[in-house]
């Protein structure tokens, strides 16, 4: 069971992270990979609202997404970008990249490749990965802007979708503790945190979500 001051103090760090960016047209639209083919169901919609002419999806596998994805992330978000009508030309994959790091290096390389220019980025994640993609990217590829844009849904209806509502508060911690120590790491670039938020991601901890934190011993690696 998940306490009424756990979904509260969940519902914090989700409405901190997303960034509430209004979509607009860029250059390119970056689909990050996740377990989540909801990205891939909004940058598809994105495409078709004119606002970006070219897609890239970006991802390999991890251990949450190895069995729900086996051909690997990007893969799959190709697969379903196509059944709603986003024609394959439109589409470049980013298929080795395992860290939100590897996914803005890797893409910066296969858009190179396209003879593709960029100058503006409509960045595509779980919405609760909105603050901590923006932070990367503006620190990794500093040249562009950066448009966040996700599903837009309420947190508890996003743990239904998923099925799992301890993983979603999981991941909700983790990334708030990206944002927290990336900065520090030379990964992303310092952004304010409330005293509320922060407050809430420790009560968290406490309360045991803590499956998806940085290792102490690893928390010196960029771009996880």
């Amino acid at each position: 069971m998940i306490s009424a001051q756990s979904w509260a103090d969940a519902q914090l760090l989700w409405d901190y992270h997303h960034m509430h960016h209004a979509p607009r047209p860029c250059s390119v639209a970056v689909g990050l990979g996740s377990h989540d083919l909801g990205v891939a169901a909004v940058t598809a919609e994105l495409y078709h609202q004119g606002m970006a002419p070219v897609i890239v999806f970006t991802g390999a596998t991890s251990p949450t997404t190895r069995a729900r994805m086996p051909r690997g992330e990007a893969v799959h978000y190709r697969e379903r970008a196509l059944q709603l009508g986003v024609p394959d030309s439109a589409v470049l994959l980013e298929p080795r990249a395992t860290s939100t790091g590897e996914n803005i290096e890797l893409t910066k390389a296969v858009l190179e490749d396209a003879d593709v220019k960029v100058s503006s980025v409509l960045l595509v994640s779980k919405p609760y990965e909105e603050r901590r993609s923006y932070a990367m990217m503006r620190k990794l590829w500093p040249e562009v802007e950066v448009v966040c844009a996700s599903t837009s849904i309420e947190l508890e209806e996003y743990a239904d979708s998923i099925g799992d509502a301890r993983m979603v508060i999981d991941m909700i911690v983790g990334t708030l503790q990206r944002v927290l120590v990336l900065p520090g790491l030379g990964a992303a670039i310092e952004q304010e945190v409330p005293d509320s938020v922060v407050a809430a991601y420790e009560r968290l901890c406490v309360e045991g979500f803590t499956s998806r934190l940085l290792p102490a011993d690893i928390a010196a690696r960029p771009g996880e």
